[in-house]
């Protein structure tokens, strides 16, 4: 492990002891497959430009007890169908927030908003936008706090991508902006007549959208990188009310039923595909390669969708073309990660290679078990 000093803090719990984001090394030499790297070698890059990437992360995760057959509420009183912004909940929680949120505050990093989300005891910490890799270690170190705070309330802090059939997932929204490397101004606020479909972007950050639209598909297997993820990305499912989880591969304004959205007041990209068990370091180096792509081939994103596309009647989606829709499985989204040839671009063959073997290795492992359902469903039925 190589230190990286400048990016050192104290642990809030116990300032004698630092938290040291490192990069991976073998031989004396830089591992090739430490994503780490691989977005420290993005971010130059964008530099090179003139660009620094700003980002922030909504952070979704749940708190629950443990159960020898997985997890359980810990509250009992959580019974709404739909609490989402619910006060009486985020009270119940109150205790587990407010050491998460003094310990952030003790490192001076600005959360922008805590709330209790769609899902039984599901939380949102929305961090504020910061460096690339600075809000990359953020989350990182947020996922190792939030768990350490649950353990010493008996809880687990649960990150998987999708805990309960019916009840909505743990998404990690990416929130993009580039800004100018020298200045720091926001290079995705457009002036006036520069925005004549109203979409909240200036052209250069419309082509930056083009380009995560062209390589969605395949930037799917980053942003939800387990065989769980795809369960989250579903219209509804067996859920009682929408998921708002993308499934298409989508543009609109400030709706939340598609892939990208530009929230109110614009000036920003909201990825909504990212799930919290990606790895935000891949994720970002991808993001921001596809990005950069669309910028230099000035790609059009296309007309942004006014209405939810939950909404849209099953016969229009058997119109669209494949690259219209989101991958239904980790094996899908893994055939496109390897198609695309933006991906060894931005990361290198070994550490796409290292990261292809991985995931295709838990999709096999995957495919061979036997689940409970399978039983319940054919066990007797022939």
């Amino acid at each position: 492990m190589a230190p990286d000093w400048e990016h050192a803090f104290p642990l809030p719990w116990n300032p004698e002891l630092a938290w040291i984001p490192s990069h991976l090394t073998f031989a004396d030499a830089p591992f090739p497959a430490c994503t780490r790297a691989a977005l420290k070698r993005s971010l130059e890059k964008a530099r090179e430009q003139g660009f620094q990437l700003r980002l922030a992360i909504e952070c979704e995760l749940y708190f629950l007890r443990r159960t020898a057959s997985g997890f359980a509420l810990p509250n009992p009183r959580e019974t709404l169908v739909k609490g989402s912004y619910d006060a009486g909940r985020l009270f119940d929680g109150s205790k587990l927030v407010d050491t998460i949120l003094e310990a952030l505050e003790r490192l001076g990093w600005e959360v922008f908003s805590v709330q209790h989300e769609d899902g039984r005891s599901q939380f949102e910490f929305v961090f504020d936008h910061c460096d690339a890799l600075d809000m990359a270690d953020r989350f990182v170190f947020f996922r190792c706090l939030a768990a350490r705070t649950a353990a010493q309330e008996g809880l687990a802090a649960v990150f998987m991508p999708k805990p309960f059939a019916d009840q909505p997932g743990n998404a990690a929204h990416f929130h993009l902006s580039l800004a100018d490397s020298r200045t720091g101004a926001n290079l995705f606020l457009p002036q006036p007549g520069e925005d004549p479909r109203e979409l909240g972007l200036s052209p250069l950050g419309s082509s930056f959208l083009g380009g995560l639209v062209r390589h969605a598909r395949a930037l799917c297997a980053a942003f939800a990188p387990t065989v769980n993820s795809y369960k989250r990305l579903i219209k509804k499912g067996a859920m009682k009310f929408y998921s708002w989880a993308p499934v298409f591969n989508s543009v609109g304004r400030n709706n939340r039923t598609h892939a990208f959205r530009i929230p109110l007041g614009g000036g920003r990209c909201e990825i909504r595909i990212p799930d919290a068990s990606c790895n935000p370091y891949l994720a970002a180096a991808l993001a921001l390669e596809a990005g950069l792509e669309g910028v230099r081939q000035r790609l059009d994103p296309g007309i942004p969708e006014r209405e939810s596309v939950h909404a849209w009647p099953e016969r229009r989606e058997n119109w669209l073309p494949q690259e219209a829709l989101l991958p239904r499985s980790l094996g899908e989204a893994l055939l496109e990660f390897a198609s695309d040839a933006l991906v060894e671009s931005a990361l290198g063959a070994a550490l796409r290679e290292e990261f292809l073997q991985c995931k295709f290795a838990e999709w096999e492992e995957f495919n061979v078990e036997i689940t409970q359902w399978e039983i319940d469903r054919h066990g007797s039925l022939f």
